[in-house]
């Protein structure tokens, strides 16, 4: 008899340790994923001095958008959680394509070769974006329904295991199209 009762504390120990060992491991996943979008983020922040400099020669009259997003590019370094980086990313994006919409309006600009490695430098970066959350976010849910999932959901709460958040930047502002005023 205390043969089977240690055999069974034994493999729910095992268990336990299986458990606890795959809760690290997705968790490690999860942050690993969160960096990926990092750098292709910080990539694409690093490219924007350069579309400013090119494009400010040709766009006279769309100062203010040219300035939101050196503020946007300025605000990244105290940016610190997934929401906040979420925030500046989608007001970025629509920043962006309002620079990407007025250039059309600048035969000179569009004709630039800078301007148009810069604009595939973009479009490449904004795919790894893409990817990059894409990934993230379902990385994030494997781990958060395996918080939430019998037995492991127990392991997570005596060890302190906490959700994650998932990566949105979906704001009412995103979903319209983009204004060009002059």
């Amino acid at each position: 008899m205390v043969w089977i009762i240690l055999a069974i504390v034994i493999i729910i120990a095992i268990a336990l340790i299986a458990i606890y060992n795959k809760l690290v491991t997705l968790r490690q996943r999860v942050q690993n994923a969160w960096s990926q979008i990092d750098v292709q983020l910080q990539r694409r922040f690093d490219l924007i001095p350069n579309l400013v400099e090119t494009v400010k020669g040709y766009m006279t009259h769309e100062k203010d958008t040219l300035t939101k997003v050196t503020e946007l590019r300025a605000s990244w370094a105290d940016a610190k959680t997934v929401e906040d980086k979420a925030k500046l990313e989608g007001e970025l994006s629509n920043t962006l394509k309002t620079i990407m919409a007025v250039a059309e309006n600048y035969p000179n600009l569009k004709a630039d070769q800078s301007f148009n490695n810069l604009q595939a430098e973009l479009s490449d970066t904004e795919n790894k974006i893409s990817y990059s959350r894409q990934f993230y976010n379902d990385t994030v849910t494997i781990y958060n329904t395996k918080l939430e999932t019998f037995p492991s959901n127990l392991v997570a709460s005596m060890f302190g295991f906490k959700a994650s958040t998932l990566f949105n930047v979906e704001s009412e502002e995103a979903k319209k199209a983009v204004k060009v005023q002059f």
